[in-house]
């Protein structure tokens, strides 16, 4: 017979696993200077709405932590359709949005400093993966560890208890 799953045992596990996942793109974009595309930078915001309600679903009565369980679920899918969709882009399975480049040169001074940074700014297309490891790209791991992390917030929350 399984033991049922602790809600809140699950819940700081789903925040520390997304925050490990966010981290981890952080140090691909500052440490090892992996500039991400739009679609990138989209696909964190799941986790950035995840993280704080995964904390507050740890602390919230059983009830009421299902249902934040199942909240987190719902995000998860939604992050690894957006993972997926992304993948997809860089494969060339379908188009994607016509405005996917890089960033804007933050932090221009003036006029001068702006013309200056336009000319070594490098465009990031969403359909190149700068980085793939066992043949998947960020995006693709993206809807992997979603995937996992919305199968492991819906099971607790289907089977779970306090």
């Amino acid at each position: 017979m399984r033991p049922e799953l602790k809600i809140r045992q699950v819940a700081l596990t789903i925040a520390l696993a997304a925050a490990a996942t966010i981290g981890g793109a952080l140090v691909f974009q500052h440490v090892w200077g992996y500039q991400p595309c739009k679609l990138c930078l989209q696909q964190r915001n799941p986790y950035y709405l995840a993280i704080p309600l995964a904390l507050l679903t740890a602390v919230m009565p059983p009830r009421w932590g299902r249902i934040g369980l199942w909240c987190l679920a719902l995000i998860f899918v939604v992050s690894a359709g957006m993972g997926a969709y992304h993948a997809g882009v860089e494969w060339g399975f379908w188009l994607g949005p016509s405005d996917c480049g890089g960033g804007a040169a933050a932090g221009a001074g003036n006029v001068g400093d702006l013309l200056n940074q336009l000319q070594t700014i490098r465009v990031v297309s969403c359909t190149e993966a700068a980085w793939r490891f066992l043949g998947l790209s960020l995006a693709g791991w993206n809807a992997l560890i979603s995937l996992a992390l919305a199968a492991l917030a819906g099971i607790a929350a289907r089977k779970g208890r306090a």
